[in-house]
């Protein structure tokens, strides 16, 4: 039952609060507007990053069994994300870009206290064998600090289409909820039933025509959930084989950025720099409606997502 009340919980949250929040986005003008890049036409209000956090916190404070380091970590590092987020998400607002090493320096930083309450990417189990090889603690905390960083990234990064985003990040939180299932792991399965409900409350608003964006504040903060969860349930107690699981679980926006990332450095362009390298504006330039893209993009997540349970079973 706990698992239901907390998909309800955050559910109920995300779809009373976004509404005000758009007409609060509206009237204070925080708001998207077209350029070149973007494929929307009219100004769309952002703020959905409130209700997702929110949405997401309220749950897991009430239904986490205990408090200790690792929630306080959890917390410090969620707000270090949406705070950076909401600011880069002010100077869109404005027409401007935020420099991406302030922003870098906040996300790493992030990743650090998630690190130091005790979430960490330990080491791995030997298939047959049944020994654990623990990583040295300065290996540990830099795979620690490239995952969370590298997944609070890639969703971000893959935040350019009506539904695309708050999609793909529910395809793989309940990947997650499966797979921390199966291996018995109730804090991670919360905290991923959690965010599907997170994700699907947000799609209602978010669906296209988009009623309103969650912007890099909410992008961050969801991809650096994804992160934890991952750390804390699929990479626990791993093998050589079941690393892929939650790799797969993420696989679209981990596959596609890391192609994303190669081209621009062939190319001489700076990683950060926005273009539409992304594989959904590449589907869009294939003739591609954005929804057939987004769609496209949800069966490849999916597909991959059943994979990464699979080989889970069979690991």
């Amino acid at each position: 039952m706990v698992y239901v009340i907390g998909f309800i919980l955050s559910l109920v949250i995300v779809l009373a609060l976004i509404p005000p929040l758009r007409k609060l986005a509206i009237r204070v003008d925080f708001v998207d507007r077209p350029t070149s890049r973007k494929i929307h036409k009219e100004p769309v209000p952002h703020l959905a990053s409130i209700a997702i956090f929110l949405g997401f916190m309220v749950p897991y404070l009430i239904l986490s069994r205990h408090w200790d380091g690792e929630m306080a970590g959890i917390i410090a590092g969620s707000l270090l994300i949406l705070a950076i987020g909401m600011v880069d998400d002010w100077y869109k607002t404005r027409g401007k870009d935020f420099p991406a090493l302030p922003k870098t320096i906040v996300q790493v930083a992030a990743a650090v206290i998630v690190y130091f309450s005790g979430i960490s990417f330990v080491g791995v189990t030997i298939p047959f064998a049944g020994h654990m090889i623990v990583f040295p603690e300065w290996l540990q905390f830099i795979l620690t600090i490239l995952w969370i960083f590298g997944v609070t990234t890639v969703i971000n990064f893959m935040d350019g289409l009506d539904g695309l985003s708050g999609g793909v990040a529910g395809i793989s939180a309940l990947t997650l909820f499966v797979v921390a299932i199966a291996k018995g792991q109730s804090q991670s399965a919360i905290m991923a039933i959690i965010l599907v409900g997170v994700a699907l409350g947000y799609l209602k608003y978010n669906k296209p025509p988009a009623k309103i964006y969650m912007g890099d504040a909410g992008a961050t903060f969801i991809g650096f959930m994804l992160g934890i969860i991952a750390l804390d349930g699929a990479f626990k107690q791993v093998t050589v084989i079941s690393i892929l699981v939650p790799v797969l679980a993420l696989g679209v926006p981990i596959f596609d950025n890391i192609y994303v990332v190669i081209k621009r450095y062939l190319n001489g362009q700076p990683v950060y720099k926005a273009d539409r390298s992304q594989l959904h504006y590449r589907l869009l330039s294939w003739g591609l409606s954005p929804k057939q893209a987004v769609v496209f993009i949800y069966l490849i997540s999916f597909c991959l997502s059943l994979s990464s349970i699979i080989l889970m079973l069979l690991s």
